[in-house]
């Protein structure tokens, strides 16, 4: 199935779907306590409960729902006979490549409900960024990715992501950069064949 619409990497109500709705449950839960003036271990259900659930959809049902779908994506990729020479979790975004029919298949985690499976030839670029800031001692850096635009849209991929600031010469940074490497390779492989 070869898609050729405009690509869209979040979907805005399920982001805010995913956001609000915990939120107004908690916020509806503690204005029910406070009109129905109820005390003791009604309140304590009323008000805790709902920040416990809002807590635990963000930490894990988000996660949950996304490993589910990438799964069921991977499986229709290949009932489609779509060739997963490589395929990659960047966190945030499946990138699976077909090098023999030079196609790429992606999965937002912020637009789940819309995989996208392309021709490679739409890809305009294609490059390694390896986030390095700083300058002597303090140079470094904290997220290892490769990029590349289709119809004028960056996508990012993450190949290392830390909250801290590695130097250039780290084994994690390192390992991001051969990993992102490699996916620029197979992916202009891909766009040779497409």
């Amino acid at each position: 199935m070869e898609e050729n619409k405009k690509m869209k990497k979040i979907n805005i109500g399920y982001l805010l779907g995913y956001i609000c709705i915990p939120i107004l449950l908690v916020i509806a839960c503690t204005a029910a306590a406070i009109a129905l003036d109820v005390s003791g271990g009604v309140a304590v259900v009323l008000v805790f409960v709902p920040i416990v659930l809002a807590v635990a959809w963000w930490s894990f049902g988000g996660n949950y729902i996304y490993d589910k779908k990438k799964e069921a994506f991977e499986q229709s990729l290949d009932a489609q006979g779509f060739v997963r020479n490589q395929t990659f979790n960047g966190g945030n975004c499946l990138v699976a490549v077909d090098i023999e029919h030079g196609k790429i298949a992606l999965l937002f985690r912020w637009n789940m409900s819309q995989p996208y499976i392309f021709s490679a030839k739409r890809i305009q670029k294609i490059w390694v960024d390896d986030g390095r800031g700083g300058a002597g001692f303090m140079e470094g850096s904290s997220r290892v990715s490769f990029l590349f635009t289709v119809d004028d849209i960056k996508i990012r991929v993450n190949t290392f992501t830390s909250n801290k600031r590695w130097r250039m010469d780290s084994n994690y940074i390192l390992t991001g950069i051969s990993k992102a490497d490699m996916m620029v390779e197979i992916l202009n492989k891909a766009k040779a064949k497409g």
